[in-house]
This record gives C-alpha cells, sequence and structure tokens, in this order.
C-alpha cells in the first residue's frame, strides 16, 4: 500500500510539475505527497524528482518510471471497472472505429443492438485511415483485409467479396467488356489508400491497365463516380448491391474477377474487457455477416 500510495503520488506529481498541485487533486497535504515520493525513492534507491522553489521535474529514470506507473494505474482502474461491471447491466459510451462504409453493414443491425443494451451509447467513428486505437481512445474497431501483426486481440467477423461495376449510361456509350483483356480500352475509377497512397490493384493479368479517370480516396466516392458514369469500378459486393439491385450499377465479368475480403474485430490487448464491449463484440459476431461462412 504504501508503494501504491507514492506511485500515485509521483505520478500526479510529475504531470501537474507541483507538489501542491498533486495535493490538491489527490486530497492530500503538500507535504505528504512531499514524503510518499521520498519513500518510494528511498525504496528504489533512485532519485526521481529535481526539486526546486518553483516546480518539479523528472530525472531520466523518473521519466522512464512514470511510463510504467500509468500503466500501473490504468491496470488497476481497469480491473476496479471489471469488478464493479461483473454481472453489471452493460452500460456507458462504446467508442467504435470503423471503415467509411461500415456503416453499410453495421447500421441496419443497430436497432437490435440497441433494444437488447439501451443504456449503452454507441460514438462511430468512419474513418479509412489505420487509426491507433489507445491514442484515439477507440474501445474496438472494425478493419478489413490481413491484419498487421500487433498488440492487439482479433476476432474474424466475416468475409465479403469484390466486384467489378459500371454504370448502364457507361455501359451504354463504351460499350460492355465481355473479357478481362477488353477493359483495358475502358476507364477505370479507383480506389487510392488514404495511408499508403498506392491505388489499389485490380486482380487482372494484364499489360496494360485501364485509363485511371480518377481516383478517390473514399469508396463511397468511388460508388458515386461510377453511378455516374465515369467508369468502371472495382468496390465490395455489399457496397454496390444497392444500386445494383436499383439498376444504377451493373455486375461486369462476375465469373472471372472477383476476389474475397475479410473484416475482422480489434481492441487492445492486456486490458479488461468491460461489459459493453464484451456486449459488442458477441453481439456483432453473431450478427455481422451471419449469411456468409466466418472462419475462426
Amino acid at each position: 500500500m504504501d508503494h501504491l500510495l507514492g506511485i500515485t503520488s509521483f505520478v500526479r506529481t510529475a504531470e501537474l510539475q507541483s507538489f501542491v498541485g498533486a495535493a490538491r487533486a489527490l486530497g492530500l497535504s503538500p507535504s505528504a505527497v512531499g514524503k510518499n515520493v521520498a519513500k518510494l525513492e528511498a525504496a528504489l534507491n533512485v532519485r526521481l524528482l529535481h526539486r526546486t522553489t518553483r516546480r518539479v521535474r523528472l530525472t531520466d529514470e523518473g521519466a522512464l518510471f512514470l511510463e510504467r506507473c500509468r500503466r500501473i494505474l490504468d491496470d488497476l482502474r481497469e480491473a476496479e471497472i471489471a469488478v464493479s461491471d461483473a454481472g453489471a447491466i452493460p452500460r456507458g459510451t462504446l467508442r467504435v472505429s470503423l471503415p467509411t462504409i461500415g456503416y453499410r453493414f453495421l447500421v441496419p443491425h443497430l436497432p437490435a443492438f440497441c433494444a437488447a443494451y439501451p443504456h449503452i451509447e454507441l460514438d462511430l467513428h468512419c474513418n479509412d485511415r489505420l487509426v491507433d486505437l489507445l491514442e484515439e481512445g477507440m474501445d474496438v474497431a472494425i478493419r478489413g483485409g490481413e491484419l498487421a501483426t500487433s498488440s492487439l486481440i482479433a476476432r474474424k467477423l466475416g468475409s465479403f467479396s469484390f466486384v467489378l461495376c459500371a454504370s448502364p449510361a457507361y455501359i451504354n456509350a463504351h460499350g460492355q467488356p465481355h473479357s478481362v483483356d477488353a477493359l483495358v480500352t475502358h476507364d477505370a475509377v479507383r480506389f487510392r489508400y488514404p495511408g499508403s497512397g498506392q491505388v489499389q490493384p485490380w486482380p487482372i493479368a494484364l499489360d496494360l491497365h485501364p485509363r485511371t479517370v480518377l481516383a478517390c480516396s473514399n469508396m463511397e466516392g468511388v460508388r458515386a463516380a461510377a453511378i455516374n458514369g465515369l467508369g468502371i469500378a472495382y468496390m465490395p459486393d455489399f457496397l454496390a448491391a444497392d444500386a445494383v439491385r436499383t439498376g444504377e450499377l451493373c455486375h461486369l465479368l462476375e465469373d472471372k474477377v472477383r476476389s474475397e475480403g475479410q473484416f475482422s474485430l480489434v481492441w487492445p490487448s492486456g486490458r479488461l474487457v468491460s461489459s459493453r464491449l464484451r456486449a459488442f463484440i458477441d453481439f456483432a459476431t453473431v450478427n455481422l455477416f451471419q449469411d456468409r461462412v466466418v472462419t475462426q
């Protein structure tokens, strides 16, 4: 317990650069905070803070120790939350990061989720860049493609297909390609990865590729451009589905150009899972992409 008091006093003093400020935050006297830090330094046999009459600042050893101490206090807070969460009704805000187009497969299921968990407030962040969950305060993310090795825990949600599409107006003006080789004479609307700036490749073995008339870092923009007749686009089947159903887009070369994509849930490892996060993980796993085969 003495070490915990010392760690808490040290962290607050380092963050506020003042024993007085730390004392105010902790509800202690400045002398008590100073003694707690001094006892911790004596136990470690190292100076953590440089003291002057006007302020305190970290030593090199103190800066290193501060990061470890913050993790200890974060873990303690999460343990307290987990214990108080056990058996409790899931409640609170859940921050979810997902691709821009993710709302198309997630939002239709949200009425059922909100009915089952009325005390959870969902905060959706739609973004095509790779979000650092810890840095940006996200609880969980839905990500597409192959996942890079990381400290995140992952659970596969399901697969989808990429398809080639064009509008009837474009086909009427430029003709319909009946072979992969015929694509070379057509115009293409391409997706550009926001992180790398690279244009998404099409899974087609060609010496010459279609002329790119538009590249867009938002897949919704690619879809809109295709609907408006700018060219042939390559996109997820669930993104094209409504437009295909209404006749705004037509599938092209379905038996020749088709590849699979994958969505997964990811969340930080080494952290206790709150009841609201567990509720979302279980719900998403059961309900999203339920019409497809999911491999675990």
